[in-house]
């Protein structure tokens, strides 16, 4: 197949953050081409930040049901083949659904959808459309993420007794969404961002990168929510112990609220032989710890990497790969997919190349978000997931 895989937008217009980092992610590969888009709840906004893209007046749609019904009536070589979802949490199920509908692949910002019902009724539809939805948890794109995992499931640390998760940020210490600021007014706002504020934008991240790396699934949690700042309509600070199935147990931090933290991702896994720790403040390093023998570190884009790892690789050793690279991994393995449906190819399922959030992840982030406001509303109880 001799062309880029196309796809339209939801969201993203003038004056939002994440739809510029998808749209960079997108092209980094130069796998991918943005050919269409409904940039904005106002029409002519959407319109406008079309144009700021170059994009064909054609192919600025003024809604996202105006660019699913247009670009379906459009020939197969011209038409999109996915679209990329950027809007605020309660924007996500209504295009994902549509378009599914309409014969067409989903990638979308986490999490999946506005409710754990929504969750389960886009899985269902995923499954009887037989077409790919893709999350974009961006810190799975990491190499040196995608090599702890790797060496979890080779069994070197032996079996996993202990996780500690955390996601610290400072920028919400103070209540800025009451001075009109978009990104705050929106993560804050219950109609929008869902039942949870922190652990629902953050927290989510946290709790897949858990699963993720050590392939366990929490079971059961128990939670302590808060809204440090007065006023404030969702929880700005989380801490949630996890029970993991096979006995593993686990502490998930998640704040907003933590003064001069600024992206503070960070993750440790202890298992019975050995523990590995990494920040995402520095992404290229992962620490190996063993009793019996000095630390290891390890290095991304370095030869004694496992497959996943050098997959997820573009630049030599010491060149910093980061966030957008991490991003750029996440459409990169989208597009193979579908770029292997369009091709009849039928890969093989521990391919690296394919190797990116599912609708399952989506399910269990929202299964997760529920969990943590259910227990922390019966003070802390013991809470089992849905998902």
């Amino acid at each position: 197949m001799s062309r880029k895989i196309r796809y339209g937008m939801v969201g993203g217009g003038r004056g939002a953050f994440i739809g510029a980092v998808h749209r960079i992610a997108a092209a980094l590969d130069q796998q991918v081409e943005l050919v269409c888009g409904a940039f904005s709840s106002d029409p002519e906004r959407s319109k406008a930040s079309g144009a700021d893209f170059f994009l064909p007046a054609n192919r600025c749609y003024g809604t996202f049901q105006e660019m699913i019904r247009g670009e379906a009536a459009l020939p197969a070589d011209q038409r999109m083949d996915f679209i990329s979802i950027v809007t605020p949490n309660h924007v996500h199920f209504p295009p994902a659904k549509m378009a599914l509908e309409n014969g067409f692949h989903v990638l979308s910002d986490k999490p999946a959808t506005f409710n754990l019902a929504e969750a389960k009724e886009l899985q269902a539809l995923v499954k009887k459309s037989g077409l790919l939805y893709g999350l974009t948890h961006n810190y799975t794109g990491y190499p040196m993420v995608k090599e702890a995992r790797e060496l979890v499931a080779s069994g070197r640390l032996g079996k996993i007794r202990k996780v500690v998760v955390e996601y610290p940020q400072g920028w919400l210490a103070t209540r800025i969404e009451a001075s009109g600021q978009k990104q705050a007014g929106w993560r804050t706002d219950p109609k929008k961002s869902g039942a949870a504020g922190c652990i629902g934008d953050i927290g989510t991240h946290a709790e897949n990168l858990a699963e993720y790396i050590t392939g366990l699934k929490i079971q059961e949690l128990a939670a302590d929510l808060t809204a440090f700042v007065k006023g404030r309509k969702l929880d700005d600070d989380g801490n949630v112990l996890l029970r993991f199935k096979g006995g593993a147990k686990g502490v998930l931090h998640s704040s907003q609220i933590s003064v001069g933290e600024e992206n503070n991702l960070n993750i440790r896994v202890y298992g019975e032989t050995g523990g590995l720790e990494w920040h995402q403040r520095e992404p290229n390093t992962l620490l190996l710890k063993w009793a019996d023998q000095p630390m290891q570190v390890y290095r991304t884009a370095n030869g004694y990497l496992g497959a996943a790892a050098k997959a997820a690789s573009r630049t030599p050793p010491a060149h910093p790969e980061g966030y957008l690279e991490a991003f750029a991994n996440v459409y990169k393995n989208f597009a193979n997919h579908i770029r292997a449906r369009i091709e009849g190819r039928k890969p093989a399922k521990d391919d690296p190349a394919l190797d990116y959030p599912r609708i399952e992840d989506g399910v269990r982030g929202m299964a997760f978000i529920e969990a943590v406001v259910k227990s922390s509303s019966a003070n802390a109880a013991w809470t089992k997931l849905e998902g």
